[in-house]
């Protein structure tokens, strides 16, 4: 590891969003971490930023809803990558759909699993991992939805808002030590496993007649977001949250 290298952790980071912040970290010659539920898509994922980026990639399956893997995973960073971490990236999330006529248990579960994959893997990663980042000049960058502004998808509207909470109150317990907490809230990204086989092309012209600037936006996009908050030049940014949705939130 050289001296300007960094230690990055990317959670869902073996697909969409995920998998373009990790690339535009390599980019940067850092080694980074991404982790995520799924051994084999961790896998290809890994193969394929390996061939493309600077750095130095490795992956590590965790569902950050489960706190033993949680602790797993930590202890796992320690032993095999570095004792301190300096830029975590809660990334990991994801909407779940479920039958409007299902019964109140049902609804309880999807519920609670929509909440722990989206919220409560945010708050434990921040809880295990928050120990091992440098300070000062560590970083935070959770991943919230502008769904948590306008609403849509009730339970994970909820979960988003909810990230936006939690980075206001890490902002204000961990600026002191000279970590910096910030949020993304992304507006309609397309080139992910979000909306799946849901985004018609009809939708899709609906949608992008809604956005300002004209197109919907893209991984990338918000991976250049996440790099800026994680960078040296935003140590005076603390509990913000960033729009990155071409105006769609306040331009309409």
């Amino acid at each position: 590891m050289n001296e300007t290298q960094r230690i990055v952790v990317v959670t869902g980071g073996g697909t969409g969003i995920g998998k373009a912040i990790a690339a535009r970290f390599l980019a940067d010659g850092d080694r980074v971490v991404i982790a995520g539920r799924r051994e084999e898509v961790l896998r290809d994922a890994a193969a394929e930023l390996r061939s493309a980026g600077n750095g130095e990639i490795l992956w590590h399956a965790c569902d950050v809803g489960d706190a033993e893997q949680v602790d797993a995973f930590v202890a796992w960073i320690a032993d095999e990558v570095a004792e301190t971490v300096d830029v975590l990236v809660n990334n990991a999330g994801g909407v779940l759909h479920i039958a409007d006529d299902a019964s109140t248990a049902e609804m309880a579960r999807y519920a609670n699993s929509t909440l722990s994959g989206n919220l409560v893997g945010t708050f434990l990663m921040v809880h295990a991992l928050g120990p091992r980042l440098r300070r000062p000049g560590g970083r935070i960058v959770n991943l919230s939805s502008i769904a948590a502004f306008r609403g849509g998808g009730d339970m994970y509207s909820a979960a988003k808002a909810g990230v936006v909470g939690l980075t206001y109150s890490l902002a204000g317990t961990l600026g002191p030590e000279g970590i910096t907490v910030n949020a993304i809230s992304p507006g309609v990204i397309l080139g992910t496993e979000f909306f799946g086989d849901r985004m018609t092309d009809a939708r899709r012209e609906r949608t992008v007649a809604q956005v300002p600037v004209g197109r919907p936006g893209r991984p990338e996009d918000i991976a250049e977001a996440v790099h800026y908050l994680a960078s040296p030049g935003a140590s005076y940014v603390n509990g913000e949250v960033l729009h990155v949705n071409g105006g769609w939130l306040y331009g309409r």
